[in-house]
């Protein structure tokens, strides 16, 4: 079963990208909604006692965890070995899923794949990008983003370039969702196609 690790820094359509693989029927594991899922359930006690007061309903709450943790890195690394292992635990429980059923091809949308390691326990990667005009202007439009905020968050991960660099795949979305599919489907084709033989 192969493997794809998915990743791109903020703003440049990994989402999107991500629904392309499901719609081909790709299985594909979402990291950031295993923390969604998380913060109201099993992360809501360990993560309410290293950081008390951010817990609103029963749930983790978010905006107010983030601006806990945003600019102190000892914080966001507590947080992270809070988070990180019940993630990764969501992640192989995937995995296991997956290959019982017999799929060829699975997808780990992760946002920090690189800057986590993840990369790691993948057999490719593929890298969603675009250029930094066009990431700024769709990351500024989006409700409650600031300049700031924006800067504050691509100053934590790799430098696009970067990740290109380090990719199997570039997933080039700046030309429109048509042409991003067309790339997704010679990606799949690529590492699950008839008569490709999958990593065991």
């Amino acid at each position: 079963m192969w493997i794809l690790g998915l990743t791109g820094s903020i703003g440049m359509g990994k989402s999107a990208t991500a629904a392309m693989f499901r719609a081909l029927g790709v299985p594909v594991h979402d990291a950031d909604a295993a923390v969604h899922a998380l913060y109201r359930g099993a992360a809501v006690a360990p993560v309410a006692a290293a950081f008390p007061g951010v817990v609103r309903d029963g749930a983790i709450d978010r905006a107010a965890l983030s601006a806990r943790v945003l600019n102190d890195s000892q914080a966001m690394r507590r947080l992270e070995a809070i988070v990180h292992p019940l993630v990764r635990g969501e992640e192989d429980a995937f995995l296991a899923r997956a290959r019982a059923a017999g799929a060829r091809l699975v997808v780990l949308d992760i946002p920090l794949l690189f800057e986590t390691g993840g990369s790691a326990r993948t057999h490719a990667v593929a890298v969603v990008s675009a250029p930094k005009a066009v990431q700024r202007a769709r990351v500024l439009g989006r409700a409650g983003m600031t300049e700031e905020k924006f800067e504050a968050i691509v100053a934590k991960q790799m430098p696009d370039a970067e990740k290109r660099r380090r990719a199997h795949f570039v997933i080039d979305t700046a030309r429109g969702l048509d042409a991003a599919r067309h790339q997704v489907e010679g990606i799949v084709r690529a590492l699950a196609g008839p008569g490709r033989s999958a990593p065991r």
